[in-house]
């Protein structure tokens, strides 16, 4: 009885060190706009066809997003990915109970990332307009 107990926490604890499986190997990435419903294609082949939506990535892939609709600039975002808290305690996790085998998993199938931004949100510029400039606060001289 007591071998099974062991048994069975090593294997939650070798479970739960392999971010594939916690996190999985995709990621849902929001895309949002003002005004809304704008096209978004990546260079990755990922698109949805009105903003807001979300698009299901795989953790591993980087991307540039153009966010585009009719009478309104098109925005590029540049879509990275970075190891991610949860995933960075996965992947360490592997040290202890996944050992080599779900290092190099969670390596291959970018378990440990998420992108960033996320979500992507832009606010289009109407055609020939500039962009809004930020103005600091005028400080009025007291008369006198």
């Amino acid at each position: 009885m007591k071998r099974q107990v062991i048994a069975a926490a090593f294997v939650a604890v070798s479970a739960g060190g392999c971010g594939s499986i916690v996190r999985g190997t995709d990621e849902p990435v929001a895309f949002l706009s003002d005004p809304p419903g704008a096209q978004v294609v990546t260079t990755k082949g990922y698109a949805c066809p009105l903003t807001p939506c979300s698009i299901k990535v795989d953790r591993s892939d980087e991307f540039d997003a153009t966010i585009s609709k009719p009478g309104y600039a098109s925005q590029i975002v540049q879509v990275r990915t970075k190891v991610a808290g949860a995933g960075g305690a996965s992947f360490a996790g592997n040290v202890l109970a996944g050992g080599v085998i779900g290092m190099g998993v969670d390596a291959a199938t970018g378990a440990s990332l998420d992108h960033t931004p996320n979500p992507v949100s832009v606010t289009l510029i109407p055609e020939g307009r500039s962009a809004p400039v930020s103005r600091g606060r005028r400080r009025v001289q007291p008369e006198g």
